[in-house]
């Protein structure tokens, strides 16, 4: 399902987007993370992370947004991008989810050619619990996430879905 928000954003509704998968976990941490992709088919790439997520031993998924396509920002000579949020479990430090995130980019082909550059797959780790840290490699909560209408609007209607 789609829904139009204004001329440059729009929701999209799958089978993986939102959905909620296993709310009871024990693992120790609550994880927040953002994804966003503009090259090649972004719902299958999700669908496909989600699918790796839920084989990770190392993590359970709790819950998933819908999908926002807006606009890129910073180089501005590209597709548009596909946004969601995925929450998950997991009892791995912030380093090693960090790390484990980065495996994933690189296995669906991400390239860090520059800047804001067109991406097959970008995770962003938006929260890790409670935690605060600004270290070179890693800042949590993610450095300006609260003005990113691609993370703000996802993260929003995911709470009124799950109220």
């Amino acid at each position: 399902m789609k829904k139009k928000i204004n001329q440059d954003l729009t929701l999209f509704y799958t089978s993986n987007f939102p959905k909620t998968y296993n709310i009871s976990s024990r693992k120790k941490y609550h994880v927040t993370i953002g994804i966003g992709g503009n090259i090649g088919n972004m719902k299958k790439t999700f669908d496909k992370l989600i699918l790796c997520l839920k084989q990770d031993a190392r993590f359970t998924i709790l819950r998933t947004s819908p999908l926002l396509l807006n606009p890129p920002f910073g180089f501005l000579e590209q597709n548009d991008f596909l946004n969601g949020i995925i929450t998950f479990k997991s009892n791995l430090c912030p380093n090693a989810v960090l790390k484990a995130m980065q495996r994933y980019e690189n296995k669906f082909g991400r390239k860090r050619s520059f800047q804001d550059a067109p991406r097959t797959l970008d995770i962003d780790i938006i929260f890790f619990d409670n935690k605060k840290i600004n270290t070179k490699k890693l800042i949590i909560p993610h450095k300006n996430w609260a003005n990113r209408e691609s993370v703000i609007i996802p993260l929003e209607k995911m709470k009124r879905i799950y109220k």
